[in-house]
């Protein structure tokens, strides 16, 4: 036993230099990097991220146009003045919407109807989200909402 190896002390053995000729303790021809290669080289750096030469995922991203937001909801919002083109005691729905042209497709999350306008129709609203100002608007138009 010796004072270099006692526990608990400071016994951090020294890394071997290598690379520095036969008498460094790690000498001779490949001095312990393997046989050829980038790596075994002198002078080479990995920086984070290397990938040997590729362009790195961190270069590329930008590239990829961002990203889909799963939280995302997918609503397609009206305004209240296109109900107007509907008659008196219709029954609206956003398949009757679809067909009128009104909307080009009826999205899963479904249709909101925004406040924006005046509706001066007495319609059923049916299987609608709505806003808080359009439903105001709507019960004092005379209109309903069934849902």
């Amino acid at each position: 036993m010796n004072l270099s190896n006692l526990p608990g002390g400071n016994n951090i053995k020294k890394s071997k230099r290598v690379g520095r000729g036969i008498g460094s303790g790690k000498g001779g021809h490949t001095v312990g990097k393997g046989t050829k290669g980038q790596k075994s080289r002198k002078g080479t750096k990995f920086t984070l991220g290397f990938e040997g030469g590729q362009v790195p995922l961190y270069k590329r991203l930008p590239h990829l146009g961002g990203f889909k937001n799963k939280r995302s909801k997918d609503v397609y919002a009206i305004n209240l003045d296109k109900l107007n083109i509907f008659k008196d005691g219709d029954i609206v729905t956003p398949k009757l919407l679809r067909e009128k042209g009104i909307v080009s497709y009826i999205p899963k999350d479904g249709i909101k109807i925004l406040s924006t306008g005046k509706i001066e129709k007495k319609i059923i609203l049916k299987d609608f989200l709505y806003s808080k100002n359009a439903k105001a608007k709507i019960s004092k138009s005379g209109s309903k909402i069934n849902d």
